[in-house]
């Protein structure tokens, strides 16, 4: 089973034991909101559009709101059996679909007070370490300033390259991940002088 498919029935797990009103990271939505979201990026591939062409945006709001009106209990076995047979996202689901559900998984979990990261195996954070350089430039790209990501045992990712002296941007693999998602709610320790690390800090961090 891929890491997609395994936080994909995780993130149901923690949906299913926070409950349809509980918080998430994601603005006011609620878990039933995240949930209506989700099903509507793999089931409705007309309204999904509006994720990335802002015309379609308020579609895709309508669409959202009534899958949202759904039994609960329907709306995460959607998310649990994944993309239909008919879907472009099933022969890819563990690639395209693995920061997706990791990040929401995180989003549900870190909305609830005295969270903590998860310990993942090593192999699930060379995944993420992977998935983190794929997005590391479009992520940091508005940046004032040179950005690199390092993991505690040296691995490194030059994520903005620009004048200035570089902040660098230090965790595991999966906190840096949710970090350049936008997330604040990580453990990362960032260094450099006190001005850049509050300016990367707070750089609009939107993929």
């Amino acid at each position: 089973m891929s890491l997609a498919q395994r936080e994909r029935r995780a993130l149901v797990d923690t949906m299913t034991e926070v409950g349809p009103d509980g918080p998430t990271l994601c603005g006011t939505w609620t878990v039933r909101d995240l949930a209506a979201h989700l099903v509507v990026r793999e089931r409705r591939p007309d309204a999904s559009l509006g994720i990335m062409i802002r015309p379609l945006a308020g579609y895709l709001e309508t669409k959202q709101a009534e899958l949202a009106r759904r039994p609960f209990g329907e709306l995460t076995e959607l998310i649990r059996t994944g993309p239909p047979w008919w879907s472009p996202l099933r022969p890819v689901d563990a690639v395209v679909n693995l920061t997706e559900m990791f990040v929401h998984h995180e989003d549900v979990r870190r909305a609830e007070p005295d969270w903590q990261p998860r310990v993942l195996a090593e192999r699930d954070q060379a995944r993420l370490w992977t998935a983190l350089r794929t997005v590391a430039r479009a992520a940091y790209r508005k940046s004032p300033v040179p950005v690199v990501l390092a993991t505690p045992d040296g691995c490194r990712t030059t994520a903005h390259r620009s004048q200035g002296s570089e902040v660098v941007l230090t965790g595991a693999p999966s906190e840096l991940l949710l970090h350049a998602f936008g997330r604040d709610e990580v453990q990362i320790e960032a260094t450099g002088a006190e001005a850049d690390v509050r300016a990367v800090l707070a750089t609009d961090r939107s993929v």
